[in-house]
């Protein structure tokens, strides 16, 4: 790029959520931009795998805010129903007690209230606080910060009083404990965190803002699956008139002084762009792509000393049977909540017992499976591989199959007899097949210290035509999440090309 002129190129690395709808934010405002994905399908952690006529849903399957993903076909004057049909999911989650309880978390809020009164009539009061609590860290932590880029110190120490008012530096399940006394309530409101990657106990309060966000916005699921969401941002982006690369593994990125040039991939091929941004694993960027720098090289170990989220132990399954009286999305907790959620974020093993989250997806799709058949993944919560090393070759089976004898058991009778089609992806397989820093499903962990200007920023301080997109900068993990980590970065870039 010559001196004075405005960068009208860009290069995204990883066609995942984030990297999809910042490629679709620039190619709308008219920057040529390329999107590089390493793998034969796009979607990163929203992978897909067909098989034997069942549809499986490699991530994330929990959609909520959809308004966030109609501004991108916004943008250009379309509309996301051309392309993607979003379908209710009731009740958003049933949650499931070894001692038999059962509470139905829905949108209704007299029905939701019949929920808690079950539990314990003196909770209802302490839920309305809740949720006015959550309607404020909603406004304050979503709608005013979620897609601001904390570029600057000073961005942060003005949001600071705001954050304080707000009781930012305590835990989720702290506060949720403040206003309800029942055990199961509490777990039922403070378990969001672990969809982000994040430690009820541990992670910011700012997070409870998750009740509102669903409560407001509905949770959804993509007809055909989260691909076909994926499919209809690809075909979005595309006819926008921008360029997505499959099988196009990035090696490294070029610099020439404090600024990227482009990148080459895996097979020598050399691409130039004005500007370069990664929706890689943050890690794996630094470290890796820009390994060559010094930059890269500080960054790395900077990165390497911060806390990261846990993994999860995947299994994917198909029946040929569809079990009567499934939820679409049901958490079944385990005997312990505290003290095996600690277990898993700090390791040094495999713990015992396991809470567990299954997606039934036929129970709002009968797409997904052959007539009269399911599609479903069931996932548990586990350390990442610095936190405990264990070998999954070896042990993953084992462990899938006590996993799905306690559904068995639980949940869905003859499970195992009516198993046609097992997939498991484990912490192994975030690292290898994601290069995924620990084999982190999420990325740096969401505690307040790594929030906001803490944690990696949209735009480099030393490189300054290269910015990051995902779960590992701002504002953290889940779709809502790394679309406006899109909306921040995007923002950024423009302003930067002149073009905002």
């Amino acid at each position: 790029m010559t001196s004075g002129t405005s960068p009208r190129s860009a290069i995204v690395i990883g066609a995942g959520f984030g990297g999809l709808a910042l490629a679709i934010r620039l190619q709308s405002a008219g920057i040529a931009t390329t999107l590089l994905e390493a793998r034969d399908k796009p979607g990163g952690r929203a992978y897909v795998w067909r098989e034997e006529g069942h549809v499986f849903d490699a991530g994330p399957t929990v959609i909520t805010d959809p308004d966030a993903l109609r501004e991108l076909w916004a943008l250009s004057g379309q509309d996301m129903a051309r392309d993607v049909t979003l379908l209710p999911v009731s009740p958003f989650y049933r949650l499931l007690w070894p001692d038999g309880k059962r509470f139905d978390y829905v949108n209704d809020g007299d029905a939701l209230e019949r929920e808690i009164a079950a539990f314990n009539p003196a909770d209802l009061d302490g839920y309305r606080r809740f949720h006015d609590y959550s309607e404020q860290v909603y406004q304050e932590g979503y709608l005013r910060l979620g897609t601001v880029p904390f570029l600057k110190l000073g961005q942060m120490l003005q949001a600071a009083p705001a954050l304080v008012r707000l009781e930012a530096y305590r835990s989720v399940h702290s506060v949720v404990a403040r206003f309800i006394k029942d055990p199961h309530l509490r777990q039922a409101f403070s378990f969001h965190t672990l969809l982000v990657g994040g430690n009820p106990f541990s992670t910011s309060s700012i997070y409870a803002l998750i009740h509102a966000l669903e409560r407001r916005g509905g949770v959804w699921f993509a007809k055909g699956g989260t691909n076909a969401l994926v499919s209809g941002m690809v075909a979005l982006f595309e006819r926008l008139g921008g360029t997505l690369r499959l099988n196009a593994k990035v090696a490294r990125i070029e610099t020439e002084g404090a600024r990227a040039t482009g990148v080459t991939l895996a097979d020598g091929t050399r691409l130039s762009a004005d500007m370069v941004a990664s929706n890689a694993d943050v890690m794996h960027s630094y470290r890796d792509l820009l390994g060559g720098t010094r930059r890269g090289r500080t960054k790395a170990a900077l990165l390497k000393r911060q806390r990261w989220s846990m993994s999860l132990f995947v299994i994917h399954f198909g029946l040929s049977q569809r079990p009567e009286g499934l939820a679409h999305h049901t958490i079944l907790f385990g005997p312990r909540y505290r003290e095996l959620v600690n277990e898993i974020f700090r390791g040094p093993k495999l713990a015992e017992d396991f809470s567990l989250y299954l997606h039934s997806p036929s129970v709002t799709d009968d797409s997904l499976a052959p007539p009269g058949m399911s599609t479903h993944y069931v996932l548990a919560p586990v350390p990442h591989l610095g936190r405990a090393a264990i070998d999954w070759a070896s042990e993953g089976e084992a462990y899938a199959d006590r996993i799905l004898a306690s559904l068995e058991d639980r949940l869905i009778p003859n499970l195992r007899a009516n198993l046609r089609v097992k997939r498991i992806f484990s912490p192994s397989d975030f690292a290898s097949e994601l290069n995924a820093h620990h084999g982190s499903a999420f990325s740096v962990e969401p505690i307040l210290a790594q929030s906001a200007w803490f944690r990696p920023h949209n735009r480099d301080r030393s490189i300054r035509n290269f910015y990051i997109v995902g779960a590992g900068t701002h504002p953290g993990a889940g779709i809502p999440g790394v679309v406006g980590s899109a909306k921040a970065t995007a923002g950024v870039m423009l302003a930067d090309a002149g073009a905002a």
